[in-house]
């Protein structure tokens, strides 16, 4: 298992800043994502990592070693793109292999490690087969395999999902996630879904513009993001304007949202300063419930609302509710009843544990 250092990485195409001092820490054996929006820098830094692309300052170092000055063939890195780049005229078992053939093993220690490939990928009955009678999902398990067979010491994705359907997304990223975790090789994983980034990583680094923005495991990202652009890329919020009135018990301040006097009780980040502050309020739509809770209704926000629009998703379904003339809130309740959904123009009151509100820096 490999440790990667990056420290002050930078890089400029012309006037443009694709990466703006960025420093990483991947642990040994995880898998690491960076998500975040096109053109954010995710897939540069992936291919500085692979020493496909030369910083213009930091350094990238592997175990403690520098590894700025080594050429791509000695970083002993497996790369998985997002096209599959399969050659059309070689079987599947010649494409596993190729790299292997490159490194000049010997027949039978190439035939071995094909094989062992192939059966951690489930491809050992297609082996012969060439790459235009094989499906999208078992293209990409080939291309796997051809990066894990090499048994590197770190291995790069570069939005591997990107060309296969939502179904095959779904069994990929299992099969990717497995595979990682018997195998406990290091992943710097790159991907604009949230929803893949949330179910594949044991950490997350959200950028934007050259920049990580924050990093943390994804529950801890999800349920306290410090920025509005994280709250809002990372699954859907509620972000409002308002603004924190003085009153204070605790990590708590209460806020005024969007001209409404309503008790928003947030927990205060660490550079949210005093009294009159205008900030960003976030609320998860599952945060909110259009019943009190038992027993604690007291100590729980409340307000009133209009629903404007229903939404039946099977699992949920999801109300937009309005509070005033320019607040709007979105609700997801699970597991609903399809015959007992409340209707757009009805009154509901809002519930919401101040706990699952947060303060997302000055609104600025």
């Amino acid at each position: 298992m490999t440790r990667v250092r990056v420290d002050g990485v930078t890089k400029r195409f012309g006037d443009a800043v694709a990466l703006d001092g960025v420093t990483l820490d991947l642990p040994p054996g995880e898998l690491f994502t960076l998500l975040g929006p096109s053109g954010c820098g995710k897939t540069t830094l992936l291919r500085i990592v692979a020493g496909l692309l030369a910083q213009d300052a930091g350094s990238i170092a592997f175990d403690g070693e520098p590894v700025d000055a080594v050429p791509p063939y000695r970083r002993n890195i497996g790369v998985v793109f997002q096209g599959y780049a399969i050659f059309p005229h070689l079987t599947v078992r010649q494409n596993i292999a190729y790299g292997l053939r490159a490194r000049r093993l010997a027949a039978a220690a190439i035939e071995a490690k094909v094989a062992a490939a192939a059966r951690m990928v489930q491809l050992e009955p297609l082996l012969d087969r060439m790459p235009a009678a094989l499906s999208g999902g078992q293209q990409q398990r080939v291309v796997l395999a051809r990066a894990l067979v090499i048994e590197p010491r770190l291995l790069l994705m570069d939005e591997p999902l990107s060309n296969l359907d939502a179904r095959l997304r779904v069994e990929m990223r299992g099969v990717i996630r497995r595979l990682q975790r018997t195998l406990g090789i290091t992943t710097l994983y790159v991907t604009h879904d949230q929803e893949e980034a949330l179910a594949i990583s044991d950490t997350i680094a959200v950028m934007d513009r050259g920049r990580v923005i924050q990093t943390g495991a994804p529950g801890g990202l999800y349920r306290m993001p410090r920025t509005r652009f994280v709250a809002e890329f990372l699954g859907g919020m509620n972000v409002l304007p308002g603004r924190i009135t003085g009153a204070r018990r605790g990590a708590r301040a209460a806020v005024a949202v969007s001209g409404l006097e309503l008790p928003w009780a947030a927990l205060t980040p660490e550079d949210a300063s005093g009294a009159g502050e205008a900030v960003w309020v976030g609320v998860r739509p599952e945060s909110l419930r259009l019943e009190p809770p038992p027993g604690e209704a007291d100590g729980w926000n409340h307000a009133a609302g209009t629903v404007t629009e229903v939404t039946y998703l099977g699992a949920v379904v999801r109300y937009e509710v309005q509070l005033g003339p320019a607040t709007s809130l979105t609700v997801d309740v699970p597991d609903p009843d399809p015959g007992a959904l409340r209707r757009v123009g009805e009154t509901v009151h809002l519930w919401c544990d101040p706990a699952r509100v947060r303060l997302l820096g000055p609104a600025t």
